[in-house]
């Protein structure tokens, strides 16, 4: 498929913009997280993956600078992959990260083979996909992994526009993507789901773990 006018827009300054607000290390991350939510990010991925195997290979969807395959890392998590859109967030994360494998590439067409991963999560990206065309890419992450899906994504029981993103519209939407992803994937089970809401307005973030059947 052609580019999507959501990808086009990452492209651009827009998406070179949010990298420079988002250069976090491990430390700061977790302290966004608990001033926006009230939990590290640390704890929220011990809650939700700290048992799983650190030898297991887990991709990120749309990983930017690879701030949260950085936190999985100082987890002792060992085989890391990430894929990203923006050239420009792809020599960054490569700059900032050493012994993660970092490409760039579209959800649409992830370029590996069925099952190659253990898990692959996401991290408030599904949100800026089109809502048209998101169930192709829900069905590559599904394609690519042979167990885990993970997720943390802006929470709405139904599809709802985020107005003026970042001075940017039909750009984000929130939805209740767990309840997606169950719904195009029959077998997948629901493992854990907890919402987060947002210390500074009445935003809530959901997380989840769905594993293969």
């Amino acid at each position: 498929m052609s580019s999507t006018r959501q990808e086009e827009v990452w492209k651009t300054n827009f998406g070179e913009e949010y990298n420079e607000r988002n250069t976090y290390d491990n430390k700061a991350l977790d302290e966004v997280y608990v001033s926006d939510i009230g939990i590290t990010r640390t704890a929220m991925n011990e809650d939700f993956i700290g048992d799983l195997d650190r030898e297991m290979k887990i991709l990120e969807v749309g990983c930017n600078i690879g701030i949260q395959l950085v936190n999985l890392q100082e987890m002792g998590f060992k085989n890391l992959y990430g894929f990203e859109l923006q050239p420009h967030a792809v020599e960054l994360a490569r700059q900032r990260t050493k012994g993660i494998n970092i490409i760039q590439a579209t959800a649409y067409d992830i370029p590996f083979k069925d099952g190659f991963f253990d898990m692959v999560f996401s991290n408030r990206v599904l949100i800026h996909l089109n809502p048209d065309h998101i169930s192709k890419a829900l069905a590559e992450i599904y394609r690519c992994t042979n167990d885990y899906i993970y997720g943390s994504e802006y929470y709405a029981d139904s599809l709802t526009e985020i107005k003026n993103y970042h001075g940017e519209n039909n750009i984000a939407w929130k939805r209740d993507f767990a309840g997606l992803y169950s719904e195009l994937f029959p077998d997948l089970k629901l493992i854990k789901e907890k919402k987060y809401k947002y210390t500074f307005n009445d935003d809530v973030d959901s997380t989840f773990l769905f594993r293969k059947k």
